[in-house]
């Protein structure tokens, strides 16, 4: 990936709906070059996809919360166990398998607080192999996802 794939990259995170002219226009280069290096950007799988960016609350979305869990054993049955039946619960934005204290960090987007504690309560603390939750409650969101910081080779 040379610095013209990153330039690409960071455009196309800017503003995915951005037209292949305008991007051209935008790096210097001709439309069907252009063209070629997103569709090889895309083919290599370093772009996975477009979506749009929704305001959550034009969704109904209130509460916004990550739920830590600590697992009985860290085998890798139980961690793929965990992986498979958290995909499951509505609401689920992501889920990371992490290091230190906790084993998964899971992050919420819910209607309200009650439908985050039937979560927990129902969905989550059902998971075989949890044996501690601990929820933490997103107040505001300090700096916000505009994607993945595109670095240099060096």
């Amino acid at each position: 990936m040379d610095q013209l794939d990153r330039d690409v990259l960071l455009a196309l995170q800017e503003d995915g709906r951005i037209s292949n002219l305008a991007l051209a226009r935008k790096l210097g280069l001709s439309p069907s070059a252009m063209l070629g290096r997103v569709r090889r950007l895309e083919r290599s799988g370093a772009i996975r996809g477009y979506r749009a960016v929704i305001d959550p609350a034009a969704l109904g979305i209130t509460v916004r919360a990550l739920v830590v869990a600590r697992m009985h054993e860290h085998s890798e049955q139980a961690i793929k166990e965990f992986e498979r039946a958290i995909k499951e619960v509505p609401g689920v934005r992501a889920c990371y398998h992490v290091t230190g204290q906790f084993d998964m960090v899971v992050e919420l987007a819910l209607r309200d607080l009650d439908h985050l504690g039937q979560l927990i309560r129902v969905d989550i603390a059902r998971i075989p192999g949890v044996m501690n939750l601990e929820t933490m409650l997103v107040l505001a969101e300090s700096v916000e996802d505009h994607g993945w910081p595109v670095l240099d080779e060096s």
